[in-house]
């Protein structure tokens, strides 16, 4: 068995005419898992989190003000997506399903969960998409595990993971690395412990030598109990907010290289799918099923 870690509300939030978000996408992966004949007691249903166990983590008054609908307008603003109770309802949702795929990751070496990456959220406020930091948590969750001493976090979404790297500072246990455009979102980068910013147009062979350096170094120099992985597809050729060129294979190749990694280090790993924005979700679902077809879940 391979935890697939699925809530229907992950796609479940009406959203503004050509908002920019592609809320879809999560419900087409799905439906494109059980198409290939993937078996459903594979998936698992989380429970969403509470803004009480929330503001064990981040700070309360930014939890409490989100998740009552009393943050100011220029805050809900900058994370980009008009406030709802289905909105927090489905944020809570998401996050716990990150924080359940580490747990069962644990359990059985590897778990994906059909969302996740919220890498733009700091401990008091949002942004970019992203209301609380699901990767945080689940490094936290895993850390709670007697068995874990140290977990990468390896984000290979073409944003930089600021608000993880912002949060994981000072602590040693947690390691962050994040490989972006460097000239893409966010304009301020915050400081991970490795960092590598990458060019507009960068292909696949450029692309995955900067993750082979990066996954090895890292491995190397921490040699981490546990891996969470942020499997962007904001790469992508075709992505309208990406600016780099890799194709749909070379997009397979990462996560391949990367499951592979793991499995050899006898390390588990547990994946999000992280950003995407093509307009077209067929095409972008297509790009995102290469995380699951990396990790063995379907040939």
């Amino acid at each position: 068995m391979i935890p697939l870690i699925f809530h229907p509300i992950y796609s479940e939030l009406h959203l503004p005419i050509r908002h920019r978000f592609p809320i879809e996408k999560y419900q087409g992966i799905y439906d494109a898992l059980i198409q290939q004949n993937v078996p459903t007691e594979w998936f698992l249903t989380p429970t969403p989190l509470t803004p009480e166990k929330l503001s064990q983590v981040f700070q309360p008054t930014y939890i409490k003000d989100l998740t009552t609908g009393t943050l100011d307008a220029k805050s809900m603003r900058r994370i980009g997506f008009p406030w709802s109770e289905q909105l927090i309802k489905r944020s809570l949702t998401a996050c716990a399903g990150t924080v359940l795929t580490a747990q069962k990751a644990l359990e059985h070496g590897k778990a994906l969960n059909l969302t996740g990456g919220y890498h733009h959220a700091f401990a008091d406020f949002g942004s970019g998409f992203c209301l609380f930091n699901d990767l945080y948590l689940a490094a936290l969750t895993m850390l709670q595990n007697s068995a874990i001493d140290k977990v990468l976090i390896f984000d290979c979404d073409v944003h930089q993971g600021d608000g993880t790297a912002k949060l994981a500072q000072g602590n040693d246990a947690i390691i962050t690395v994040s490989i972006h455009g460097e000239k893409n979102f966010p304009y301020r980068k915050q400081v991970s412990d490795f960092d590598f910013g990458l060019s507009k147009g960068t292909g696949d062979a450029e692309y995955f030598a900067c993750v082979e350096e990066a996954f090895e170094l890292a491995v190397r120099l921490h040699r981490p109990d546990a891996i969470i992985y942020d499997a962007g597809v904001d790469v992508h050729v075709d992505d309208d907010l990406g600016h780099l060129a890799v194709s749909t294979e070379g997009v397979y190749a990462r996560d391949k290289y990367v499951f592979e990694r793991a499995a050899q280090l006898d390390t588990p790993i547990a994946a999000v799918i992280g950003g995407g924005y093509q307009r077209d979700i067929d095409a972008l679902v297509k790009v995102h099923l290469q995380l699951y077809r990396a990790a063995g879940v379907y040939m």
